[in-house]
């Protein structure tokens, strides 16, 4: 369904993405990890065709750089890091953003299905009983959920999650990647997503990319990427004989 090639992207002529070339099949969930400054929303970025790029970025055969900008929400949704809220909106009119693409226009009213829709999304991120809430006075954690919840509404046939878990408690990490995961399987869709934690990377990625200075180091299983002595050259520290290490003492509190 996602056909990258030969792929090249950056910010004032210069490339900080080099020469990717990836398949990704409907149904997927893959996870890109790497050193601070490899690459990794760079690489989100143009997917969503937010930065030009060089190559080919095709969804079912099509260019990416060929869609209207409403026709290209439909096919791909990025969930960014959260920095600073300039507007002063509910939960709910925050998440009913997500269902613009399938208006005619930017006052065109919501139907019943698209309000069923935007609960429905709320209700997923736990957010129900604050929908009325604005967003300005909610931690980090709780509007990384509403923009989660945008996004579910949106309903894109591919989701980009660039560090979904930053903010969240370790509760919400794990039912945050395990309803995406879930949400990909049972609507063979696609979560292309930037996670630092290699321990989620193990438990939920289908397949893993390993950037490094722009380029794909190693991808395949998360088993064979994470396993590789080639993980240890990138970050320049032995992260499996750390997490070891830390397991032995986990034993400890049994």
């Amino acid at each position: 369904m996602l056909k990258i090639k030969n792929l090249y992207s950056g910010y004032n002529d210069v490339d900080v993405i080099k020469d990717i070339t990836i398949d990704v099949n409907k149904g997927e969930s893959v996870f890109i990890i790497g050193p601070n400054g490899c690459g990794k929303s760079t690489f989100l970025k143009s997917i969503a065709n937010i930065i030009e790029y060089r190559g080919s970025i095709q969804i079912e055969n099509k260019e990416i750089s060929s869609f209207k900008r409403k026709d290209l929400a439909k096919k791909v949704g990025l969930m960014s890091q959260i920095s600073e809220i300039y507007f002063p909106y509910t939960i709910y009119d925050t998440v009913s953003l997500g269902r613009y693409p399938y208006t005619k226009g930017m006052f065109d009213k919501l139907s019943k299905d698209d309000h069923k829709i935007i609960m429905d999304s709320i209700e997923k991120v736990g957010l129900t009983e604050y929908k009325d809430k604005m967003i300005t006075e909610l931690s980090g954690g709780q509007l990384q959920r509403v923009f989660l919840a945008k996004l579910l509404a949106q309903n894109p046939d591919i989701i980009l999650l660039d560090e979904p878990t930053n903010h969240l408690d370790f509760k919400y990490q794990i039912e945050l990647l395990e309803y995406v995961k879930k949400w990909s399987m049972s609507n063979n869709k696609i979560v292309i997503g930037v996670l630092h934690d290699l321990n989620l990377v193990h438990n939920f990625a289908d397949s893993v990319i390993l950037l490094n200075q722009g380029r794909v180091i190693s991808s395949g299983k998360p088993v064979e990427v994470l396993n590789n002595d080639i993980i240890k050259d990138v970050y320049d520290i032995d992260i499996k004989g750390f997490m070891l290490d830390a397991l032995e003492k986990w034993k400890d509190c049994i």
